[in-house]
């Protein structure tokens, strides 16, 4: 499904949005954007809808961020990696096996951490402030 968002509040209010449709369990949300486009805007309302506390913010030297609150979410940048392997190297299959939600920003640069079931979203900027964000993989509530 495809969204158009004007803001950055309108951005954030979809992850909020896909929050509440994920389902139990564990998730991986694989996000893909150029520079800018918004991904760590909508898990700033990702967290809020899963009740995550913490200011959010990008991970982008730190690898992963972990928020906890009624549902656990932990946020990667592979921004900067070169490969999966230095994905597997920081616990990837131990976040998989925590039951949150593992939302990752770069994912086009660790295809093969990815089997298929997870969440695709794609945000692409469409002017200074306009966004349009695909969501595959789950209706939006």
């Amino acid at each position: 499904m495809t969204y158009f968002s004007q803001t950055e509040a309108e951005t954030e209010a979809l992850g909020e949005r896909l929050a509440a449709a994920l389902p139990a369990g564990g998730v991986v949300i694989a996000m893909y954007g150029e520079l800018g486009a918004g991904k760590t805007a909508f898990v700033r309302g990702l967290a809020r809808g899963l009740g995550a506390r913490g200011r959010v913010v990008s991970p982008t030297f730190t690898i992963v961020n972990e928020y906890y609150g009624e549902r656990d979410l932990f946020h990667f940048d592979m921004y900067r990696l070169r490969s999966a392997d230095e994905l597997f190297d920081i616990g990837w299959e131990d976040y998989l096996g925590r039951e949150g939600v593992c939302a990752v920003e770069w994912s086009e640069n660790v295809p093969e951490a990815f089997d298929g079931s997870e969440i695709r979203v794609t945000i692409e900027k469409t002017s200074d402030t306009g966004r349009k964000i695909t969501v595959e993989g789950v209706e939006l509530c």
